[in-house]
């Protein structure tokens, strides 16, 4: 109820707002760019590392599509919208389409045709890329991605969500300036800054949504950026609290994590499998350390210790009553040592880079649970890298667990060790169940 009014609301304020920018808002938000000359000659191999740095795979790839074609569904509160086809097929993709063209779909969310575009692209994050990158990613997909026609699917939304000139609207209240400000006296830093609030496009899943449903702020001087969202039915952690990944893992540890979705903690799951896959295995161990670097500089209390925390010490109870194979112990004990112990242990702390940790995870204390959930059920795989190249999957448990079984197991789990996160009942497992889980 409290998401539906928040619709309504938005939508009779889009509407106020949508006569005035009519009036006051231009259709090209943004100025044809002046920083590089118009015969700027883009430096071999650029293209494809701007393309990776800003994940364009994950999104227009449709699970057994052809690369860049377009049709994957992504899911939105309105609707589901389908990724366009940006291969330079000039029928149905973006092979006639010029320079300032491309710009201002990244900038200004604005399509071949002048119509707007979903906020589904994160346009709104891409607003700070660089010319050169901008340049770089027109060549790439101008000159070394072949064509594809591909008619992608019109987006499956209701009135007022079809009317495209709500999105005019909506752009006048959400967008911030384009363009990259650097924030920092550290030239590393800055750098992070930059991957991470612009082609990596992290706020996009990490940030959580204001009254407009747009992104809570777009650098780390605002209190809410990065500090958790939701994307297709799954937590996206906040990314600055004290004991958020960033924040107490050393800094290794992250960076390994981000290169192969695994680590001595934990594994990714959800649409990191994507990103990690598409975009983060192939970034340089510069840009990696820059990413680290600033995401453990901007945690909530300051930047992160070197030395990572102690394990709690209430973790100790939950592992004495495990291993205590105590008959009468409780429902939640007894389904985790059926299902859960032979990769988990006792300890909740799994094998390092096979088994993530149930202690401290990040995903196992998110709130709603849906991600644990989800998992429960249907599994997860992490993905092959360049580094890790073996893909490790865990087996759902939706045809061995009912509803209210996996709802007691969650919760034995979400406060077990030094784990406290709220429970959850059957109805959210329910409503999960026949749900495949993303990022196939």
């Amino acid at each position: 109820m409290y998401t539906f009014l928040r619709i309504l609301a938005a939508l009779i304020l889009v509407g106020v707002l949508a006569l005035a920018a009519f009036i006051f808002v231009p259709v090209q938000l943004t100025p044809p760019q002046t920083e590089l000359a118009a015969d700027y000659q883009v430096p071999e191999g650029s293209g494809k590392y701007a393309m990776q740095l800003s994940d364009c795979a994950a999104c227009h790839t449709a699970v057994d599509g052809e690369r860049f074609a377009g049709g994957r569904a992504i899911e939105s509160p309105m609707g589901v919208i389908y990724s366009s086809n940006i291969t330079p097929d000039p029928e149905t993709g973006i092979g006639d389409v010029t320079l300032d063209q491309f710009r201002a779909a990244l900038y200004d969310g604005i399509g071949k045709h002048g119509e707007h575009l979903y906020p589904a692209m994160p346009y709104d994050n891409y607003r700070k890329l660089t010319e050169p990158d901008v340049r770089a990613l027109y060549a790439y997909f101008m000159d070394e991605v072949p064509p594809v026609r591909n008619e992608v699917k019109a987006a499956e939304m209701g009135f007022p969500f079809n009317q495209r000139w709500g999105i005019r609207a909506w752009k006048w209240v959400a967008l911030d300036k384009a363009g990259f400000t650097p924030e920092f006296d550290d030239e590393q830093l800055d750098r992070g800054a930059y991957l991470v609030e612009g082609p990596g496009h992290c706020g996009a899943c990490h940030s959580p949504r204001n009254q407009y449903f747009a992104q809570a702020g777009y650098t780390a001087a605002n209190d809410r950026f990065l500090t958790g969202g939701e994307i297709g039915g799954w937590h996206a952690p906040d990314l600055r609290e004290p004991n958020s990944a960033p924040q107490k893992w050393a800094a290794d540890q992250l960076a390994h994590w981000l290169r192969t979705g695994r680590n001595n903690h934990a594994g990714v799951s959800g649409e990191m499998q994507l990103v990690v896959g598409e975009s983060l295995q192939y970034l340089s161990d510069e840009d990696v350390g820059a990413m680290v670097a600033y995401l453990r500089h901007i945690g909530r209390d300051g930047p992160a210790p070197e030395t990572p925390p102690a394990r709690p010490e209430t973790s100790g109870k939950t592992e004495a009553l495990l291993a205590s194979a105590d008959p009468g112990m409780e429902l939640g004990a007894r389904l985790y040592l059926d299902n859960c112990n032979a990769c988990h242990f006792v300890d909740g702390l799994g094998a390092n880079e096979i088994f993530p940790e149930l202690d401290g995870n990040s995903l196992v204390n998110a709130p709603g649970g849906t991600g644990l959930i989800n998992i429960i059920l249907h599994g997860a795989e992490l993905p092959s890298t360049e580094i890790r190249p073996m893909r490790l999957r865990m087996p759902g448990f939706a045809n061995r667990l009912t509803d209210d079984e996996v709802a007691t197991l969650a919760n034995f789990v979400r406060s077990g060790w030094s784990n406290s996160a709220a429970p959850i009942d059957a109805d959210a497992v329910a409503a999960l169940r026949d749900r495949p889980a993303e990022a196939d």
